[in-house]
């Protein structure tokens, strides 16, 4: 029994305000081409001209302008689906784009006394300035620059007020509105709303963490450290609390700026490779990844040269393990090995409940003959991993976390190698890396190494199983030993015996009625009415009445 669910007071807030600013964009939009229109006075509409306003605009930058007045929460959505070309159209992921630069800065904020109260210093103490207006504004922090006593030129990240009870409430709000796209869109099903949802909770949620980010940024340091190709901005942990990271000042050009990339004798088609090369080598290599590389967050330093990745809050971790799965699927994928694909994901999966293996391979194979039809210059690594998301939904694969993580950032590192050389193909970056993977793995350390793990679980497993086996006869002895049999469609058996039951049942009943009837009819036993035995005829009516209920029963499970 469907139980009602009451709405929080948050989600209440969340939900007016949701609605209001929805109204305000798009309410005349909507009753321009709605007959209610005819009922609402004109004067209501002359009065409210910033609707009008509003209007003039195109639905695209409507919609980028609600994302940025619902808040934090909205902006980092349009954020990340700024890169979802396989999903919405380029008019629309232009305006989306914008959210990365052209976040709202915060209002009425009070810098120095954030900064003194979040520290527990006086605020010139270490400063010798803070700036009050705002470098740069973030859809979770804004970034204000500000100089050290001893001269050095940094910045502070400072996490928006009451940011985690908003983004609390904006996510119950989300979570019920994929609930029912996924329940009542077919359209929305394939694209996974609530698992795109859960995967996003749980990205903002580490964002959230400052703590977490320096501890990110100091590990990709000394992870890069002997790289000439790459520099990581300082951190002052001194300075810096789980609200506030205190940072290096980033004096660079955005990766995308490409005029101002030439202009300082840059080449963009050098900086596509070394960029694409440096993050599949964070994923390949360490096996640790910045999970955010939008243009907004890489930056080119004028004099040098080095690539400069900036904001470590997202950052993807793959364990020893599983970096050989990824090299595995690496491998299959281009050898089109299609069976062992299929065995590699029902082993890294968190959940499988594949219907048709058969169909699986099919919609595999169909991909792969996709690729391997395409000459590797027009291969667009992006589309095709947004596809393979997608054969894994119909198909029931549950991938995890990590794995999202990873298809995401490849799908943006490959935006920004499109944006710096228009011939980029991020396949060619990764030959290099595939010739290592296999002369690795035919290596004596690895084959040597792998068999003695080999040994070890076999040497583990002769070690525990007598133990096992007595465990289990002695549960025998004592009459413990329970064996759970599933009988899978038993339910679904019971339920249509029980309906084909109590249908026998009405029929039985009809007859009976329907017999006693004729009978009553045929005595004409009183009361009469008009000659016909008042009874009998109540019977009849109850006969059709019960029939007829059994036919529409029928009908209505297209059961005969």
């Amino acid at each position: 029994m469907a139980i009602l669910r009451i709405p929080t007071q948050k989600e209440i807030n969340r939900y007016a305000t949701l609605f209001n600013v929805l109204f305000k964009y798009g309410f005349e939009d909507v009753l321009s081409h709605s007959p209610i229109l005819k009922i609402i006075p004109k004067k209501y509409l002359e009065k409210h001209p910033e609707t009008k306003t509003n209007l003039s605009l195109s639905k695209y930058e409507r919609i980028r302008m609600v994302l940025e007045e619902l808040g934090p929460t909205y902006i980092k959505l349009g954020q990340i689906f700024s890169t979802r070309e396989d999903m919405l159209p380029l008019e629309l992921i232009n305006e989306l784009e914008k959210l990365q630069d052209h976040v709202p800065k915060l209002k009425d904020f009070d810098v120095l006394t954030t900064v003194e109260e979040e520290l527990g210093i006086e605020k010139f103490k270490y400063f010798a300035t803070i700036e009050l207006e705002p470098l740069a504004a973030a859809s979770l922090a804004q970034v204000h620059r500000a100089q050290l006593i001893n001269g050095e030129e940094v910045i502070l990240k400072i996490q928006r007020p009451n940011i985690t009870e908003i983004i609390e409430a904006d996510l119950m709000v989300m979570k019920q509105v994929a609930d029912s796209l996924e329940k009542y869109s077919s359209q929305a099903q394939a694209y996974q709303p609530i698992r795109i949802i859960e995967s996003f909770e749980r990205s903002i949620k580490e964002e959230l963490q400052f703590a977490r980010e320096i501890d990110n940024t100091e590990r990709f340091a000394k992870n890069f450290a002997s790289n000439e190709f790459i520099h990581v901005p300082e951190v002052y942990k001194e300075l810096s609390t789980d609200k506030i990271i205190c940072m290096e000042f980033i004096d660079g050009i955005k990766v995308s700026n490409v005029e101002a990339l030439i202009a300082a004798n840059i080449d963009p088609k050098a900086v596509a490779k070394i960029g694409v090369d440096l993050y599949i080598e964070q994923i390949l290599d360490f096996g640790f990844f910045h999970a955010d590389p939008h243009p907004g967050n890489i930056f080119i330093l004028p004099e040098s040269g080095k690539i400069c990745f900036l904001d470590f809050g997202m950052m993807g971790t793959i364990l020893p393990n599983e970096k050989e799965s990824i090299n595995d699927l690496l491998l299959y994928f281009l050898s089109k090995d299609v069976k062992k694909i299929i065995t590699l994901l029902e082993k890294i999966a968190i959940r499988t409940n594949i219907p048709d293996y058969k169909k699986l391979e099919q919609d595999l194979y169909q991909l792969l003959e996709g690729i391997s039809n395409t000459a590797i210059q027009n291969i667009k690594l992006g589309d095709t991993l947004s596809q393979f998301k997608i054969v894994l939904y119909e198909n029931k694969i549950i991938i995890p976390h990590y794995l999202y993580m990873l298809i995401r950032g490849i799908v943006l590192i490959e935006g920004v190698g499109l944006k710096l050389d228009s011939e980029f193909n991020i396949t060619k970056n990764l030959e290099p890396y595939t010739a290592k993977i296999l002369r690795k793995r035919f290596s004596l350390k690895y084959l040597f190494k792998k068999n003695l793990n080999r040994l070890k679980d076999i040497n583990a497993l002769a070690d525990t199983l007598p133990d096992d086996i007595n465990t289990i006869v002695k549960k025998i002895k004592d009459g413990k030993l329970e064996i759970i049999h599933e009988h899978k469609g038993l339910k679904e058996f019971q339920t249509a015996t029980s309906k084909a039951v109590n249908r026998l049942v009405f029929a039985v009943i009809i007859a009976t009625l329907s017999i006693g009837s004729s009978l009553l009819v045929m005595a004409k036993m009183p009361p009469l009415i008009n000659g016909i035995p008042l009874l009998g005829a109540i019977g009849f009516v109850l006969s059709a009445i019960l029939g007829f209920y059994i036919i529409i029963s029928i009908f209505r499970n297209d059961q005969f």
